[in-house]
């Protein structure tokens, strides 16, 4: 896992959809689970919403607790 990348998670933003201008790390668990079974999209934005997807499943959502002081 890359530090920058979990940075990115609370930094940028859902650019299209239903939780368009929300932060990725923001986004439902029943979202993230959506875009698991139909596929991540392609690029940047697939891979952070496949990270936060794996955070989301795990409980490990508190780890960016630190991040989001910043």
């Amino acid at each position: 896992m890359n530090p920058e990348h979990l940075e990115l998670l609370v930094t940028r933003v859902m650019p299209y959809g239903k939780y368009k201008g929300r932060v990725i790390a923001d986004l439902p668990g029943h979202y993230l689970n959506w875009f698991a079974s139909q596929g991540f999209p392609p690029g940047e934005i697939g891979r952070l919403l496949a990270l936060m997807h794996e955070i989301d499943h795990n409980g490990l959502k508190p780890l960016l607790a630190p991040l989001r002081k910043r």
